[in-house]
């Protein structure tokens, strides 16, 4: 098989030149000196574009009491064995017991507390420290007594001092002091230390009044135990639409941000069903009960032959039947009282508490009790408890059916959302009301802008002109077409006449400009190969492909039998892409027609070297401030785990642009690292030879050889993901890193830079004023709901054709090349015009999405390996004393393509 990468084609996908011999491959500046970075400020607003009236989901707060001071106070809760207690939900309880208890020594203060370790005031209390006794009655006790494992009449010694009466010693000391005035001060673009300090009390407010109405509190989000906002989407899980609310400095003054939001819940409901539902079987028989024990633990269930709330531990180890536990026998007979009887469970509540179980006497119990003191209850007999949230990943039919039944239209959204600021009545909170807040019912009135339509150029040199956002190829060549000579298509037991699907291809290629001969062979999997490990099913695959072509094919179009999460996906790509070096393109088509065969080559020839279209300027060299200086663009991301697993590493990317002066062509370079960081570790990366195999050397360096042997004089830096208490961390961390690779290479000027972080994850929507259309693609806001001192603004470059559009949120926080507000934002919407894979701009500029695809498509070579199996030496790198599986290097063949396209 290794003739397969030693192809007569090798680099046909990247069509580079040899490497210069004038780069300094590891020479090090005699000094290296790095820039520190301060996030800049605005430097004016865009006044190109059509005027539009909008309205976005900001509702003004007026501050009647600026002079107000917020005084902090630290809160220490412990229990009477000295244990600190931490959770939440009973911090909330001791407090506002505290509160009834010793209202007149607060001077019956109101406060607002986080429901940890602070709490804060209007104005001091009157004095410095407090110390207080609280006493939680039966009322507040979660558990039943009585129950198998323990005594059924008496609540044994441990049970009273555990679930009876509760005494907590809660210690309140002054912190500090913050006052309001530090927000106005914000507002007017001056920097105020306290600004952000302040703003996060107004929020706790928020959290408090929610959590008083018993919401599921999510970070700076609310959802009630309301049927009517749930949205059941499959295997258990329910989707809950709520509100995020918060507190935001700018321009046009504080602002309250408002807007739906969803999370996902267990369904609430009889323990058996959601069992049933989650593993999508239809009778209790079938239930994976390994499976059951590790979803079950820590949740919440009530039972209903007591209606008392538990927390389960467990399963037990037997049938209900057949499980037994020591009872200790009250008001028998005197021979027995006193005794402790063997007994099943099954047996306790048939004849103890004269409940027949109907079904679940041949299933496991439910434990709720402590790991050293079991207490089995009957499955039938538990329900789960609401407003459980479930933070694994949902699978795509789940996401599909969520997407589908919680999006909103626009008038849909204003309506919903001005309805929850009236029936919430934040004024009338007693902490807000003190500080004179008050707050606007209606939506901000702001002017947006909608920028012109960037021109595409075409094959044939066509002019393209893209209408609402869109532009197809139809009677139209690409610019600059691939030709393919000998390729192979294979097919994994899917159910698809792959010779239709070739001679379709090879049509639609015609017409689009791309040569395509007939492919060299038609390979269909071995049936008998199909319940064959996928390792073994791809390996079995490529052996065909060598005993059947002459040489390595420079394409291979794969067939899978799954849509979406196919588990060929993963090691099909890695050994196509890592171990030979081919470009394959995977498809699972259910219909195959013109449009469709389109996409696919949109892919293909992006893949191959291709260039689908160019912008008119890109295409004329007429790019403001980039055309005349070699200028290189990054674009950033880091793509994380499931939600808990923290044995996945994070998978950062970078994607380069490359072939100055064009903005359209990138490639990629992708590392692991530690689970859940988001700041990337691996852009300068020196090793022990003196060496730099860091991300930003292999993109400098391809620039370089792409480029006329031409060094960027300027990089424009784009991150995602990131939120804006890490900005700071950008500059101080990532770009220093990238300077220092730069440094490596024997440069001492460094390049001028411009950073801009992008924000998908955020909670401001526009609207059209007396529209119920989403507002236009172009649609830019950089007034009035901006932040009042830092330079962002608002874009919406795509058109939204179902529920309500998210603008992107661009944060500029370096610009030493110079950009002016108009040509930096034409630049940004320009960007959303040149992914190579679509006809329509997409909603954030082209890097980004690039590097977002390339980790994805990368984490998978990894998804499916045994980690412990991948913690060799040469496999792994050490963070911490954590192993962390390296991904496989891509083969020099195709290292340089669009792969991830």
């Amino acid at each position: 098989m290794e003739k397969l990468a030693g192809s007569d084609d090798a680099g046909r996908a990247s069509s580079l030149p040899p490497p210069p011999p004038t780069i300094p491959p590891n020479v090090k500046p005699e000094r290296v000196v790095t820039p520190k970075y301060s996030i800049t400020t605005r430097r004016g607003v865009g006044s190109t574009g059509r005027r539009v009236s909008l309205l976005s989901n900001h509702f003004k707060v007026n501050v009647g009491v600026t002079d107000a001071v917020f005084y902090q106070y630290s809160v220490s809760i412990t229990a009477e064995d000295n244990r600190v207690v931490e959770g939440k939900g009973i911090g909330r309880k001791v407090i506002d017991r505290l509160y009834q208890t010793y209202a007149s020594e607060l001077a019956h203060k109101k406060f607002a507390y986080d429901g940890e370790k602070s709490l804060y005031t209007v104005g001091p209390l009157p004095q410095n420290k407090f110390e207080f006794q609280v006493v939680l009655e039966d009322s507040f006790s979660k558990r039943d007594t009585g129950s198998p494992g323990g005594s059924p009449s008496e609540p044994s010694k441990r049970s009273k001092r555990s679930f009876q009466s509760k005494t907590f010693n809660v210690d309140i000391s002054y912190a500090a002091k913050i006052p309001l005035r530090s927000v106005s001060l914000a507002l007017r673009g001056a920097e105020a230390d306290n600004s952000q300090d302040a703003l996060r009390v107004l929020d706790i407010v928020l959290r408090q009044q929610a959590a008083n109405r018993g919401c599921l509190l999510v970070r700076q989000s609310f959802f009630h135990d309301d049927s009517r906002q749930f949205t059941d989407v499959g295997g258990g899980v329910t989707g809950v639409r709520g509100f995020h609310s918060s507190f935001r400095p700018t321009q046009g003054g504080l602002s309250l941000n408002m807007d739906v939001s969803t999370t996902m819940i267990l369904k609430p409901g009889p323990l058996i069903d959601f069992l049933l539902a989650n593993q999508n079987v239809r009778e209790p028989r079938y239930v994976d009960w390994v499976k059951a024990k590790r979803m079950l633990k820590n949740l919440r269930v009530k039972t209903t032959h007591r209606n008392m709330e538990y927390k389960i531990i467990g399963l037990s180890e037997r049938p209900c039947n057949q499980q037994y536990f020591p009872m200790k026998v009250k008001n028998g007979d005197n021979a027995n009282e006193g005794e402790t009887l063997e007994i099943t469970v099954y047996d306790y509540f048939s004849k103890h508490c004269a409940i027949e179980l109907e079904y679940s006497a041949y299933l496991p119990c439910v434990d709720v009790g402590k790991p050293k003191r079991p207490n089995y209850v009957p499955l039938e007999l538990c329900k789960l408890i609401s407003l459980q949230r479930y933070t694994k990943s949902l699978s795509s039919v789940q996401r599909a059916s969520l997407v589908e039944k919680s999006r909103q239209k626009p008038q849909d959204r204003i309506r919903t959302l001005t309805d929850a600021v009236r029936n919430y009545h934040y004024d009338n909170d007693p902490v807000l009301a003190e500080c004179g807040i008050s707050i606007e019912k209606q939506l901000t009135p702001v002017e947006g802008r909608v920028l012109e339509t960037p021109k595409l150029k075409v094959g044939n040199s066509d002019d393209c002109i893209p209408r609402n956002g869109r532009w197809n190829f139809n009677n139209k060549k690409l610019l600059n077409p691939t030709r393919i000579e000998r390729w192979v298509l294979v097919n994994f037991s899917a159910r698809c006449d792959i010779s239709y699907v070739s001679r379709e291809l090879i049509n639609c290629g015609r017409n689009k400009g791309i040569h395509i001969e007939r492919p060299h062979t038609l390979i269909e999997e071995d049936p008998q190969l199909r319940k064959a490990s996928t390792l073994v099913r791809v390996e079995k695959m490529f052996e065909q492909i060598q005993a059947k072509l002459p040489g390595p094919p420079e394409f291979i179009l794969c067939v899978l039998p799954e849509r979406k999460n196919s588990e060929i996906y993963g090691p099909w790509k890695k050994k196509s892409l890592s171990d030979f070096g081919i470009v394959t393109q995977c498809i699972s088509p259910t219909k195959v027609n013109d449009q469709y065969l389109t996409n696919l080559l949109l892919k293909i020839n992006s893949k191959l070297g291709g260039i689908n279209s160019l912008l008119a300027i890109e295409h004329s060299s007429r790019i403001p401030l980039i055309t005349d200086t070699p200028t290189l663009i990054l674009g950033m991301d880091v793509s994380h785990g499931s939600p808990g697993r923290s044995d996945i590493p994070s998978v950062a990317a970078v994607v380069g642009s490359r072939c100055w002066p064009l903005i359209s062509r990138y490639r990629a370079s992708v590392r692991t690292q530690s689970a859940k960081v988001e700041m990337i570790d691996a852009l300068y990366k020196p090793l022990e030879d003196g060496s730099d195999d860091g991300i930003i050397r292999e993109l400098l360096v391809d620039f370089f050889q792409t480029s006329k042997g031409r060094k960027p004089t300027q990089i424009i830096v784009f991150r995602d993901g990131v939120s804006e208490s890490q900005f700071n961390q950008v500059l101080n961390i990532e770009l220093d890193q990238i300077i220092k690779a730069y440094q490596h290479l024997g440069e001492v000027n460094i390049p001028k830079f411009t950073v801009i972080v992008a924000q998908k994850n955020h909670h401001t929507k526009l609207f059209q004023s007396g529209s119920p259309e989403n507002v236009p693609p172009g649609t830019v806001v950089d007034t009035k709901i901006v932040h009042p001192r830092n330079y962002d603004f608002y874009m919406c470059a795509h058109a939204g054709m179902i529920g309500t559009s998210r603008p992107a949120h661009y944060h500029v926080l370096v610009d030493e090349i110079g950009f002016s507000p108009d040509e930096l934002q034409n630049l940004i919407h320009s960007l959303s015009y040149v992914y190579q894979r679509s006809t329509t701009a997409i909603s954030i500029v082209a890097p980004i999405c690039y590097a977002h695809l390339a980790a994805a498509q990368m984490g998978q070579f990894i998804k499916f390996e045994d980690f412990p199996e991948a913690s060799s030496a040469s496999s792994v790198t050490s963070v911490g004393g954590v192993p962390i599986p390296e991904l496989p290097r891509l083969h020099e063949n195709v290292q340089s393509s669009m792969f991830f396209c």
